[in-house]
């Protein structure tokens, strides 16, 4: 099961890109973030002739989930629990082939010090609770999406220009080592422990062209799920496509649940003469 996370960065604008890497990659999950366009404005009809079901969360502006599968997804929940008054469509959440998957995306919080950053912070807190109860849950989870936060100085080619970014402050990474405290494994890095990967390269000064990038997007797994991790990476081509997103789609591979072989094997060997 191939499971991937693309902020698009305006779905209508970046559609023909989005519909390239569908075909050219085929996941069997593809959560979105940051689609800029309102519900009725979803190319609803034109995923499904790519093969895809969706289920999404649309919003004006810099907001916006969705969630595509090959299989229909059961919906779960619209909003992340813990502040009813917040309208911002930032999370989405469904189960897909036996594995609940939870599309997010975190607010930016820039500039800090300021009410980005509170919200940030406060937007962090409610997803830490509310992942705890996740990851104390007997359900495969995947925390898939735009983070917004580099965990670590070795994400980053060089962090010395974003010092004063709120994806690099102290209290964005604490937060994020607090919900891999949890139980999360972060699957790129437990994957690629001593390798620089990246996952977003900003539209100036050339960091595309110079692989000056970032790594915010992230894929954590429930501890069940960690074993069955077989592959992971970017699809580092995306980005380098005609008006491309400045993100890259993100993928983890997962092997068939234990059960799920099983019934293949027994499978084959009833059809056998």
């Amino acid at each position: 099961m191939r499971i991937a996370t693309f902020n698009v960065n305006g779905i209508k604008t970046r559609l023909p890109n989005l519909l390239e890497w569908l075909e050219r990659e085929q996941p069997d999950v593809a959560c979105l973030q940051e689609l800029k366009a309102l519900d009725t404005a979803f190319p609803k009809a034109e995923l499904l002739e790519a093969g895809y079901h969706a289920l999404w969360k649309g919003q004006r502006s810099w907001n916006g989930v969705a969630i595509l599968s090959r299989s229909p997804a059961i919906e779960v929940r619209r909003e992340l629990p813990g502040d009813p008054g917040d309208d911002h469509s930032r999370y989405l959440e469904a189960a897909v082939d036996g594995v609940l998957i939870a599309c997010l995306y975190l607010p930016n919080g820039n500039p800090q010090p300021g009410p980005k950053f509170d919200y940030k912070l406060a937007w962090f807190e409610r997803l830490i609770q509310h992942a705890e109860s996740l990851v104390n849950g007997e359900h495969p989870v995947v925390l898939a999406g735009d983070f917004n936060v580099v965990p670590t100085d070795f994400d980053i080619y060089n962090p010395r220009s974003w010092k004063k970014d709120a994806l690099l402050q102290p209290e964005s990474r604490e937060c994020y080592e607090r919900l891999l405290a949890q139980g999360w494994t972060d699957s790129l890095r437990h994957l690629f422990p001593d390798e620089p990967v990246f996952t977003f390269w900003d539209y100036f000064r050339q960091h595309w062209e110079r692989n000056a990038g970032l790594r915010i997007d992230h894929l954590l797994l429930h501890p069940s799920l960690a074993p069955r991790l077989k592959a992971a990476g970017v699809d580092t081509w995306v980005r380098g496509q005609p008006h491309a997103s400045d993100h890259a789609p993100t993928w983890i591979e997962l092997a068939d649940a234990p059960a799920a072989k099983a019934a293949a094997r027994k499978t084959t060997r009833r059809k056998k003469p």
